[in-house]
Formats: C-alpha cells, structure tokens, sequence
C-alpha cells in the first residue's frame, strides 16, 4: 500500500495499543514503508511454504517469516520477491536471511530480514503455515496488521486510521 505514514507517529497516537518489535531488521527491497494484515509462516532453513505462499494472490498482505534468526541459508531470494510484487504482497519480514541483495533492492515490495547469505535453503516443504510467531519481544498473529517504516515495525490487533 501507497499512503504515508510514519511508525513514530503511529504509536505516539496509538501508544500501548501497539506492539513494537525490537529486533534490529536491515531493510531490502525498494519499498522503505508498507502495511497491511498479516500472514505467518514458521520455518527453518527451508523456504519451499515461503514460495508457495507468495506465489499466492497477497492482496496486500505482509508475509511475516519466522526463520528462527538463522542466518545460514536465505529463505528468499530475487525470483520468490518479483512472485510476491506481481502476486499483491505489500511486504515481507524475514527473522533470517535473504539473498541477491543488489536484485532485491530494485524490487517494489517492503523486504526486512535480519541479514544476507548466498547459500539456498532446503525446499522441503518443512514448516507450519498461519501459527503465531514472536520474536523481537513481539507477537505476530495471523490477522493482525503490520506497519513497518525505516523507524521499525509496530504490530496492531486491527487495521489503524493513518494520521
């Protein structure tokens, strides 16, 4: 999604309704801001569900990707983020690492992930799809609405009005 907001000015309107994360995440893709509900995965080393979810119609949804912090094997690369920006994505949070970092930086969609590594990851389709995550002392649930800008990224139970 387009509209400008700003993290810093959400959660002082919004204060305790909102949870911020704290992990540190490096930004990647060419989107520096995006919002929307979100969909969860929880997996490790292993990217195959990751693919298969963003081959999907996204509508606007953020992709948040429990890798266990794993900074091994990237759990996406330049092709699976061009499926997720022609497929509706607004973004996508990665708690491990990803990969073709210079490819990723031209492609409109938001792109966070902890770091980079050239090594591919397992396709074996390991991992659950739609469970709560949490890490950085925050909660993601699958519903909830993410908003994330270069300050961060705030969690909300319901869609927020931007200022």
């Amino acid at each position: 999604m387009t509209e400008v907001y700003a993290t810093a000015d959400l959660i002082d309107a919004h204060g305790d309704a909102l949870a911020s994360c704290e992990t540190q995440f490096r930004q990647f893709g060419a989107r520096r801001a995006f919002h929307g509900p979100i969909a969860t995965i929880r997996c490790h080393e292993d990217n195959a569900l990751v693919r298969e979810q963003l081959n999907q119609p996204g509508e606007g949804w953020v992709l948040v990707v429990d890798g266990g912090g794993s900074l091994r094997t990237a759990l996406m690369g330049d092709m699976i983020a061009r499926a997720a920006t022609e497929n509706g994505w607004a973004g996508v949070i990665i708690h491990g690492a990803v990969r073709d970092v210079a490819e990723l930086a031209s492609i409109d969609i938001g792109i966070k992930a902890l770091g980079s590594n050239p090594r591919k990851s397992a396709k074996t389709g390991a991992g659950v799809l739609d469970t709560t995550v949490a890490f950085g002392n925050a909660v993601f649930s699958p519903e909830a609405w993410l908003y994330s800008d270069d300050d961060g990224i705030l969690i909300s139970d319901e869609q927020l009005p931007l200022p």
